[in-house]
């Protein structure tokens, strides 16, 4: 049996889930008071902000969904109208995360793993949510293991891409630094020593 949540808590992601949009900076809103898309990577870089909007948005319809299991219990849970705060959730969270998403991959453009990363990590994130809902048969127990796991598999894709973008960024600061180290070619240096030995 779920313990049953204290009224400023259900109110609180009431006005979550009913919180507008507003105007776009990297999470979607103007400031961390009011981002809650990204609200612990705000002002960061892109994929920070789409790190973070993965697992934020994830458990904010895991919360909606729990208030409806407590409504409603498991069994009517999703009879009628009794979910129609979780769909909306649903269809919300895929429209936030859609700007999160793009500004991802575009920085993540320099490396081809990590675009295709990138793209896995957000269809497990689809598939999770759509597997919000509780399955016939299901213990409370089950229940609440099987909504918590995708957090494992977040943190370990968000890890390695963050890896392989690392690797990829680190490259290129060498390839630069290298670049600006490298010494005159022998036609360069002639030209050089003539330029010196001309008469001022």
């Amino acid at each position: 049996m779920i313990r049953p949540l204290p009224p400023p808590v259900l109110l609180a992601l009431a006005c979550v889930v009913a919180a507008p949009a507003g105007a776009v900076t990297i999470g979607g809103n103007p400031g961390p008071a009011h981002n809650y898309v990204c609200p612990h990577a705000d002002g960061g870089p892109a994929l920070d902000c789409y790190f973070d909007a993965v697992q934020h948005l994830y458990t904010m319809c895991r919360d909606v969904k729990a208030i409806e299991i407590i409504e409603f219990g498991y069994d009517k849970s999703t009879e009628g109208t009794n979910g129609a705060k979780t769909e909306y959730c649903l269809d919300k969270q895929k429209q936030n995360i859609t700007h999160p998403f793009l500004a991802a991959l575009k920085q993540a453009s320099v490396s081809r793993q990590a675009v295709a990363a990138l793209k896995g990590l957000q269809q497990v994130w689809l598939s999770a949510l759509s597997n919000l809902q509780w399955r016939k048969g299901e213990s409370d127990a089950e229940y609440k293991s099987r909504v918590v796991q995708p957090y494992e598999e977040f943190k370990d894709r968000i890890a390695a891409i963050r890896g392989e973008y690392a690797k990829i960024e680190s490259q290129r600061a060498r390839m630069a630094a290298a670049a600006h180290r490298k010494p005159a070619s022998p036609a360069h240096r002639t030209v050089l020593a003539q330029d010196k030995a001309k008469p001022r």
